[in-house]
């Protein structure tokens, strides 16, 4: 079950309507019998598995805490990480290990085993150790009651795309009253509107354009395909805050308040900036329970240094089992290294320059050479291999066509992703009032809260505008292949 499907506009409105009907002391149990529907939806042997991810972390954590001795503490937390790394590595990387074990020793052949990937392992599974550690470093007392701890891993709005969790932020909400609020719930689905709009309209046409792309790369020139993915980064952005936002809303509709996962990323001035903005959960999961114990900053300029690129080299590992996601998680650890160790000869060039950082013409160009970055990374990402990424690097720099820019390119890739019509105008105009938002947050407006402070007329043209939007633009397709969400497969 996905968000942008049928089967969701049936099942969000019935568990919001028996969760508030429901005695307080029901409630809970409501949501996780809710959760597990939810995620069995896609195959009801995933159950089992999340099932087993929550009864191992549980344990491990009321283990942990009956005990004070360090080492019995540190062997249980060992064996918790391995179970649950080790279902990780097996139905997400096997393949991947197997087949390069396999080049390495070429007279041998071993077969890879026919696994399909749990949809939103990754996901769950750090959440789930993220609340283990907690209890390790003694952050937070082991949850005793089984039922709202399996509730804090499996909740059906944040299980399969994120945002990741914190122990401290979710599981005391579960113990809270949530009473039905007008106020919030219009806000919660102002937000699910939002993301629906995000992804439907704008990630999903970029889509077609970004896949044709890709497939017939040689038939365009290099503009063109420079085009293409800064498209493809516009629309994963599209894709997973747009799922986000739906998460978010949905929980928000329910009482429940879940982390931000975006803050308007393209609007950064640095890579560290941007990092900072990006997918916040898994940036700042990776701070706190790789970063920070690997020594953090604390052990010398080097070693910083050091921690920061594996930590990237491990994050693009998170994102697929492919060497592709290796090289742009290696890739993006080293400009943050390089960038930071930069950083003072820049400050002094600007000083002397005397140029203000704060200024509209510095942040423009500085937006606007990170943005020229993470787009030539985004290649890198959306390639499905390293030798068809390096094939498109050499189409664009034997085919530059930069004139091209000013001139046809535009109508070419909408010729190529089908658009016709209204239908280039329609996503453009789309992705401006992205952009308008996203200024808009950046500059500390609340832009939800703007417009349900409006009128009724004027809220209700914002809510027609949007979903006539997305009946008339949004894209429909197979529901567990053209419409799912992008992050699903990680």
């Amino acid at each position: 079950m996905i968000f942008n499907s049928v089967t969701y506009l049936v099942f969000f409105p019935a568990v919001t309507l028996l969760y508030f009907l429901l005695p307080y002391r029901f409630r809970n149990l409501w949501l996780l019998a809710a959760s597990f529907l939810f995620y069995m939806n896609w195959n009801a042997a995933y159950g089992l598995l999340l099932l087993g991810s929550v009864v191992i972390t549980y344990l491990t954590a009321l283990l942990m805490e009956k005990t004070s001795e360090q080492g019995r503490r540190r062997a249980v937390m060992a064996v918790g990480l391995l179970l649950n790394l080790g279902a990780l590595i097996y139905f997400k990387y096997s393949g991947f290990l197997i087949d390069n074990l396999n080049l390495i020793l070429p007279g041998r052949e071993f077969k890879a085993p026919d696994i399909l990937l749990p949809v939103g392992i990754s996901f769950y599974i750090f959440q789930a150790l993220g609340y283990m550690l907690d209890v390790y470093y003694q952050k937070i007392a082991a949850e005793k009651n089984f039922f709202k701890y399996a509730l804090f891993v499996s909740f059906f709005p944040q299980l399969v795309a994120g945002p990741i969790e914190r122990s401290k932020n979710l599981l005391p909400q579960f113990d809270e009253k949530h009473d039905f609020d007008v106020d919030r719930v219009r806000s919660g689905l102002l937000m699910m509107l939002w993301g629906l709009f995000m992804k439907m309209v704008i990630a999903d046409r970029l889509c077609l354009i970004v896949d044709h792309i890709f497939d017939s790369y040689l038939e365009y020139n290099g503009m063109e395909i420079i085009l293409a993915v800064a498209l493809f980064t516009i629309q994963i952005y599209c894709d997973f805050s747009g799922y986000s936002y739906i998460a978010i809303g949905s929980a928000r509709v329910l009482g429940f308040k879940l982390m931000d996962n975006f803050h308007h990323p393209f609007l950064s001035c640095s890579i560290h900036q941007y990092w900072k903005n990006w997918h916040i959960s898994l940036t700042s999961w990776f701070t706190d329970y790789v970063y920070i114990p690997l020594g953090g900053n604390r052990k010398g300029r080097l070693k910083k240094y050091r921690n920061t690129f594996l930590v990237f080299l491990i994050s693009g590992f998170w994102h697929g089992a492919a060497w592709n996601y290796v090289i742009w998680g290696g890739f993006n650890g080293m400009l943050m290294v390089l960038e930071e160790a930069l950083t003072p000869l820049r400050n002094r060039a600007l000083a002397f320059l005397k140029v203000d950082k704060e200024s509209f013409s510095y942040r423009f160009f500085a937006g606007l050479g990170t943005f020229g970055i993470v787009v030539f990374t985004f290649l890198i990402f959306r390639a499905p291999t390293i030798s068809q990424a390096v094939a498109m690097l050499r189409q664009i720099k034997a085919r530059p066509s930069v004139v091209s820019l000013f001139g046809e390119s535009w109508s070419r890739l909408a010729e190529a992703g089908g658009l016709e019509g209204i239908e280039p105008v329609a996503v453009l105009l789309a992705i401006l009032l992205l952009l308008l938002v996203d200024y808009m947050q950046f500059r500390q407006k609340d832009v939800a809260g703007l417009v349900l402070s409006q009128a009724l007329l004027f809220r209700w043209m914002v809510y027609l505008v949007l979903l006539g939007t997305i009946i008339l633009f949004g894209i429909y397709g197979n529901e567990y292949t053209q419409t799912a969400f992008i992050y699903f497969q990680f």
